[in-house]
C-alpha cells in the first residue's frame, strides 16, 4: 500500500523540468473555450490563482507574441497566434490525416454532412467536417465544440466509458440548458440511452442538439480497441427519418470508419 502511495504522489509531483511563468501562461490561455471568450486581468487572477502583479507580467508577454490581444474596454481574448497554433495542431493530426480521404469519399457519396470528432470532457471536439450546404446547423467548423451529452458522436464515445468515468465527466454538466426538443434531461435518462447505443454499436441523435437536426455516429477503434474518435452523417429531419440514419447511412458510415480504423491500427 506505501508504495502504491508513492508512486501515486510521484505522480502528481511536478516534473524537475517544469517551468513555472510557462506553465502559468498555459493556464491562462486554458481559460478560453466557446463559452469565455474575454476576460478582465482580476477574472484572469481569481480563476487561476495567480497573483496581480505575475498575471500582468504573463498577459503582457502572451499579448507581445500574439496569443492574447487587449480589447478597448480593457478586457482580454485569444489572439491570431492561437488559432494559428490550433490549425496547425489539428491539420498535424494523424487521425485528421488519416481519415481526411474517406471522410471525403463518404461526403461525395452520401451527399451529406460528414465529421470525425473526439471526446474533451464532457464536450466533442470537431477535428473534421466536411459539410452538405443544405443542411441548416449552428456555426458549427473545425475546432467547434457541443455537448457530448446531446450528440451522435458524444453519446456514442460517452457510451465507451465505465459508470465512474461517465459521472465524473458529466459531474458539472447541466441537462437543462442548450439542448434540443428530444435531449435528455437528467444523468439517469442519458444512461438508458447510452445502453442501448453500446449494445447496438451506433449512435442517433433525433434533435437533441437543435430542432430539424438528425445524425448518426460509429466508433473509429485505434490498435488498443477503444474507440479513437467518432464519425457521423449529419441530416436535416426534413429530409432523411429515423430509418434512413439505421439503413443506407448507418452502411456507408460502418464502411468509412473501418476504413480509418485499419489506416490507424497500420500507423
Amino acid at each position: 500500500m506505501k508504495a502504491t502511495d508513492d508512486a501515486a504522489e510521484s505522480e502528481k509531483a511536478p516534473s524537475r523540468y517544469r517551468i513555472e511563468a510557462l506553465a502559468k501562461g498555459l493556464d491562462v490561455l486554458r481559460l478560453f473555450d466557446e463559452s469565455v471568450t474575454s476576460l478582465k486581468l482580476r477574472e484572469i487572477c481569481d480563476r487561476t490563482g495567480i497573483p496581480m502583479p505575475t498575471a500582468f507580467r504573463v498577459v503582457a508577454t502572451l499579448e507581445e507574441g500574439g496569443y492574447l490581444e487587449r480589447l478597448p474596454d480593457g478586457s482580454i481574448r485569444p489572439g491570431v497566434a492561437v488559432l494559428l497554433l490550433g490549425s496547425a495542431a489539428l491539420r498535424g493530426s494523424s487521425l485528421v490525416q488519416l481519415s481526411e480521404q474517406p471522410l471525403r469519399h463518404l461526403a461525395e457519396e452520401s451527399g451529406e454532412t460528414v465529421n470525425l470528432g473526439v471526446l474533451v470532457g464532457d464536450q466533442v471536439l470537431y477535428l473534421a467536417r466536411l459539410r452538405n450546404s443544405d443542411l441548416v446547423t449552428a456555426n458549427i467548423q473545425v475546432g467547434s465544440t457541443l455537448p457530448a451529452a446531446y450528440t451522435s458522436m458524444g453519446k456514442l464515445l460517452l457510451a465507451y466509458l465505465s459508470d465512474a468515468e461517465l459521472a465524473a465527466t458529466l459531474a458539472g454538466h447541466d441537462f437543462g440548458t442548450d439542448a434540443g426538443p428530444n435531449a435528455a434531461r437528467s444523468l439517469g435518462e442519458l444512461r438508458e440511452r447510452l445502453a442501448t447505443i453500446r449494445d447496438q454499436g451506433y449512435a442517433l441523435q433525433d434533435q437533441e442538439v437543435a430542432a430539424g437536426l438528425r445524425s448518426v455516429s460509429v466508433p473509429v477503434f485505434g490498435r488498443d480497441a477503444k474507440p479513437a474518435a467518432a464519425i457521423n452523417i449529419a441530416v436535416a429531419s426534413s429530409r432523411h427519418d429515423l430509418a434512413a440514419l439505421r439503413g443506407p447511412l448507418l452502411t456507408r458510415l460502418r464502411a468509412t470508419a473501418d476504413d480509418i480504423s485499419r489506416l490507424l491500427r497500420a500507423t
